[in-house]
């Protein structure tokens, strides 16, 4: 929470298995919800995201079967943050960008 309000970070990612777990790791404390968004990974994002959901209950994951693009997998992250009724939300790429 920042200054009453919740926090989300939208994480798109496509294919970031090896960087995904330190993005993830070193969310500050403040964010309330990270909203990871596997935008038809053909590698073990997904895998990854899920396994460190487990030890973080602030992660969760949503998956897109087939590729949508970074534009989409942005717009599915802020439509789940909005249905979580979080306040702010903000995107941080899977690479950590």
């Amino acid at each position: 929470m920042y200054e009453g309000k919740t926090v989300a970070v939208i994480v798109p990612c496509l294919d970031e298995e090896r960087m995904l777990p330190k993005v993830l790791s070193t969310m500050p404390a403040p964010v309330d919800r990270i909203i990871v968004v596997d935008d038809g990974s053909r590698d073990g994002t997904r895998g990854v995201a899920s396994q460190l959901a487990l030890t973080d209950p602030r992660i969760v994951v949503l998956a897109h079967e087939q590729t949508q693009g970074v534009g989409g997998a942005i717009a599915t992250g802020y439509q789940h943050g909005r249905d979580l009724g979080v306040d702010i939300a903000v995107v941080m790429a899977g690479d950590g960008q």
